[in-house]
């Protein structure tokens, strides 16, 4: 990778960085036309695609029972790993379950309740790679939150990966499906003779899961349009390039269109990861993926003039990983507020995020954590106000409804005030 100068960046190359495209428009004709073809014909266009899309034959589209069975098959020490993955996720996400409350308000009692959904359809990606650890992080924070129905959708195979099977198990889905890509999205959203339609989809995929969910949302709830993993490290010259440049190698495996940067003071260390991305790239079994993601036009290592540069860059790029290495990161922290998850220090890789530290790792990417986070159990709540006014306090406020609903020509609104005092 070459360094390049923040200060030096032409138009085109700010576009790429700072407007990452998913390449979702490109294929949302062709994804509309699937999801349209899974609303209308149901299981028989499912395994027509599986056998055009993933070269298999689908005969049960519903494997509940092998994920039960993969869960006592796969070697011990991968099913304690996912064991243990999973307890930090579910102990991470039992934090964020909110109260319901009640408050006085001057005599208006006043409050929020939080329901679940009734049902939930999660995506756990296949293709070319296997990612039990997504099944976790889509199934249990609907799980905690309460969601009474979690179904779980994963690209078919000759043989499903067995240790994504096992993590759906122990995540507690209620059904599974083999069924991948944007058909899986409109099988989740509108139901099959096999699938149950669920009243949200979630998780993360390709431009085509991605653009069957902008093509769903409206008759179901999405999370939120995701594409190629990226991440962002914000350095400074204490950081150890080595670590900074195995950050952005293990992003860049993900895929060939994910995006990986870093961005530093200290042209040294700029200089010196650079190397070190080049020296860690060689041999890997991801090689070729590796190394078109560090061609991608949003990869790159860069130099800023100073770290107010730096931090101003990462809050332009909003970044879905944002990792600080730097002598005083907690300082950098408090003026960065775009990203999806922070990683803080030397010992904290994206990949412990990725994996079992336990906040959620399916989250906002292409600049949207500007305007939204990630997966979380609020995802799977909806919220209820509740109002009991009693007649003092209505009389203490009426005269202010009355008029406003007046000045709107609502004449019915201020009436149904006065008609309580008649």
């Amino acid at each position: 990778m070459n360094v390049r100068t923040v200060a030096d960046l032409g138009p085109d190359e700010r576009a790429a960085l700072f407007d990452r495209d998913a390449g979702v428009e490109a294929v949302r004709e062709d994804a509309r036309d699937i999801v349209a073809q899974v609303r209308d014909e149901g299981d028989a266009a499912l395994r027509r695609f599986a056998s055009e899309f993933d070269d298999v034959e689908v005969g049960n589209v519903e494997i509940t029972d092998a994920a039960e069975r993969a869960y006592e098959e796969i070697d011990d020490d991968v099913r304690t790993a996912i064991e243990d993955a999973a307890e930090n996720v579910r102990a991470f996400h039992e934090r964020q379950v909110p109260e319901d409350w009640r408050a006085d308000f001057e005599g208006r009692e006043l409050g929020r309740r939080y329901r679940p959904l009734s049902s939930a359809g999660v995506y756990a990606p296949g293709g070319t790679a296997a990612y039990p650890s997504s099944a976790l992080m889509g199934v249990l924070p609907a799980k905690v939150a309460g969601v009474d129905h979690v179904a779980v959708a994963t690209p078919p195979a000759e043989e499903v990966n067995p240790v994504t099977l096992a993590a759906i198990h122990v995540a507690g889905a209620d059904a599974v499906y083999q069924v991948g890509g944007a058909q899986a999205v409109a099988a989740l959203a509108y139901g099959t003779e096999t699938v149950t339609a669920t009243d949200i989809v979630v998780g993360p995929g390709n431009r085509w899961v991605t653009a069957a969910k902008a093509e769903v949302r409206g008759d179901v709830a999405i999370d939120f349009l995701a594409g190629p993993s990226e991440v962002l490290v914000v350095a400074d010259g204490a950081a150890d390039p080595d670590l900074v440049a195995a950050d952005l190698v293990a992003q860049a495996e993900h895929d060939e269109n994910a995006s990986v940067v870093a961005v530093t003071d200290d042209e040294a260390t700029a200089e010196a990861v650079a190397a070190a991305v080049e020296e860690q790239a060689e041999g890997r079994e991801r090689e070729a993926i590796v190394r078109a993601a560090l061609d991608n036009d949003a990869s790159g290592v860069f130099h800023a003039r100073s770290m107010s540069e730096a931090v101003l860059f990462a809050e332009e790029y909003a970044a879905e990983h944002l990792s600080i290495q730097a002598a005083d990161d907690e300082a950098l922290l408090d003026r960065i507020d775009s990203a999806g998850s922070v990683f803080l220090g030397p010992y904290s890789p994206v990949a412990a995020g990725d994996y079992a530290a336990g906040p959620n790792h399916v989250l906002p990417t292409g600049g949207s954590a500007r305007v939204t986070g990630g997966l979380s159990v609020d995802t799977f709540l909806r919220s209820t106000t509740v109002q009991r006014l009693s007649e003092e306090s209505l009389a203490d406020i009426g005269e202010t409804i009355t008029t406003l609903a007046e000045a709107e020509g609502l004449e019915a609104h201020a009436e149904s005030v006065r008609k309580r005092f008649d």
